[in-house]
């Protein structure tokens, strides 16, 4: 169910994430649910493996960078001004093929935007350099981060 209320964000709520940084410019919360949409700049590197999410769609329109998905069994080149569609329960990565880049990802139903925001920080401004993550995560916080995906999120790397 929508909520009748109107919204909107603020610049400064910049939140820091695997090297890059997102803003939530419309959360669940704000739409009962039905969607979300983030605006997330990530360095090349920092990419997510392959995975799948069983309860949501997400589609992606290129604001910045040059963007390689493999949604199922299609590869598509996403550019700026292109959208690409992943559905749920398909398997699906993206690869930058630019230094950086720079989306709007909507996420229908939208409760997953909230895993960006348990899994980053709140940030003042947006970085001028981006540096994706050297080597994995620690153990104990890879261990909650698979553990929010598959149990609180429903997603799962393929």
């Amino acid at each position: 169910m929508l909520t009748e209320q109107p919204s909107f964000i603020q610049v400064n709520d910049l939140r820091a994430y695997n090297g890059g940084f997102f803003r939530v410019l419309i959360s669940p919360e704000q739409t009962g649910g039905s969607f979300s949409i983030i605006d997330i700049t990530l360095p090349k590197g920092a990419e997510p493996p392959r995975h799948l999410h069983t309860r949501e769609d997400e589609t992606f329109y290129i604001l910045d960078g040059t963007i390689r998905f493999e949604i199922g069994d299609q590869v598509i080149i996403g550019e700026v001004g292109q959208a690409v569609f992943a559905p749920r329960n398909i398997e699906h990565l993206f690869t930058l093929q630019t230094e950086q880049a720079r989306m709007l990802t909507l996420i229908t139903p939208g409760d997953f935007a909230n895993y960006f925001v348990e899994f980053s920080q709140p940030i003042e401004q947006a970085p001028t350099t981006l540096e994706a993550p050297k080597g994995p995560p620690p153990a104990d916080a890879l261990a909650l981060l698979v553990s929010r995906l598959t149990e609180r999120y429903g997603a799962r790397f393929a």
